[in-house]
């Protein structure tokens, strides 16, 4: 997914939140301003990717704890540079949870969101994607 084709997706989406409204427009203002807004040296914000990976009976979902913030969250991570959403997702959902067989069930946007992450004592703004995935065989994990 190339930036071009975020900013559009981002310029469409919507959201049932009222508190979230503002956030897609400032996703696609990062976009616009920021040519280095996938890497993490952005201190003012930068975009990550992330994974909803959930059962072909869309009855689990994979969560991982994320021991710094003590937070159980979808797998995903820092772009480092890479524009394409998509390709953070996977990557780092392969690297966290070791899953290779897995398919897109939509290249649109699930969810987006931005939050600080608490970093050697400051706080960093972080704009993140997630996308669907659905893995090719159903998981056995429990419900967290």
């Amino acid at each position: 997914m190339s930036r071009k084709e975020l900013t559009s997706l981002l310029s469409n989406y919507e959201t049932p939140h009222a508190s979230e409204v503002h956030y897609a427009p400032r996703f696609v203002s990062l976009l616009q301003n920021f040519p280095g807004c996938f890497r993490r040296d952005l201190v003012s914000g930068h975009i990550t990717g992330s994974a909803w990976v959930v059962s072909s009976a869309f009855d689990q979902v994979v969560l991982l704890h994320h021991k710094k913030l003590n937070r159980w969250l979808q797998p995903g991570g820092h772009s480092d540079g890479e524009e394409d959403v998509l390709k953070v997702a996977a990557k780092e959902l392969e690297e966290e949870t070791g899953l290779s067989a897995y398919k897109w069930v939509t290249r649109d946007i699930f969810d987006i969101d931005i939050h600080l992450i608490p970093e050697r004592g400051n706080e960093r703004l972080i704009f993140t994607t997630t996308s669907g995935l659905l893995p090719w065989l159903k998981l056995q994990l429990p419900l967290l």
